[in-house]
């Protein structure tokens, strides 16, 4: 059983060897790439306060902040909920940074970033030169993002679980009827029935001896078989 979290954090700034802290983190849990409905959410006070910069980006104040607890009244809870699993998190470096800031001021374990899986780098590999943040890969997936008026940690890791399970090929519908592709937009479908239209017919591969032998059994079943009917070709009952 493969056990993931996407993991999404906000902060103070952008520079935790300054001082910058966490103030939200947000985690979302797969199972074999399937959400399990499992999460994992927590604001912050980072006890410093946040950039300008950095409010204008997700909208916490430090009014807002002030009364939540400090990251070591959460850490133990945090790390429970992550052990064992491999992460999941767009531009891993920089939330990996910030968490392990704040381990090693707790005491806690770091995080080795070689172990988790950084959907960046796999948006840039798999589409060189475009854009690859996470609004442009939801645009470019067909993904709703239209609640993300302002980043926010728990948002942005659900919103990044669909985006992860398309940039590994996307979730297929099997025996569980549940599963459903992810809602795509009008724009989105366009593109797609375009890519998926056939350039040219193709040619059938049938010899004439295996038309002839199929079309005397459709003749064997009679005028109105169902076969004659999906073909628009049964006569109408006597009344």
């Amino acid at each position: 059983m493969l056990r993931e979290i996407v993991l999404d954090t906000e902060t103070t700034g952008t520079d935790h060897a300054k001082g910058d802290r966490v103030i939200e983190i947000g985690c979302v849990e797969l199972l074999n790439h399937i959400p399990t409905g499992k999460s994992y959410h927590v604001y912050i006070n980072p006890e410093c306060p946040v950039s300008p910069g950095a409010f204008a980006v997700h909208g916490l104040s430090d009014e807002f902040l002030k009364d939540k607890p400090v990251f070591a009244a959460v850490a133990d809870e945090f790390a429970e909920f992550v052990r064992d699993a491999r992460l999941v998190i767009h531009n891993a470096a920089f939330d990996i940074g910030f968490l392990n800031a704040e381990f090693a001021r707790t005491g806690h374990t770091q995080f080795n970033l070689s172990d988790a899986i950084d959907t960046l780098s796999m948006a840039r590999r798999k589409h060189p030169g475009a854009a690859n943040n996470l609004d442009a890969l939801c645009t470019r997936y067909g993904i709703d993002n239209s609640r993300r008026t302002k980043h926010g940690a728990l948002l942005d890791a659900e919103i990044l679980a669909e985006v992860y399970i398309e940039l590994i090929g996307g979730r297929q519908v099997g025996f569980d009827l549940s599963l459903r592709p992810a809602a795509r937009s009008r724009a989105a479908q366009g593109q797609i029935a375009a890519q998926d239209a056939r350039p040219r017919t193709l040619i059938s591969r049938l010899t004439e001896a295996e038309r002839a032998a199929h079309e005397a059994f459709i003749q064997s079943l009679g005028p109105n078989t169902l076969w004659r009917e999906y073909l628009g070709e049964t006569t109408p009952e006597a009344s």
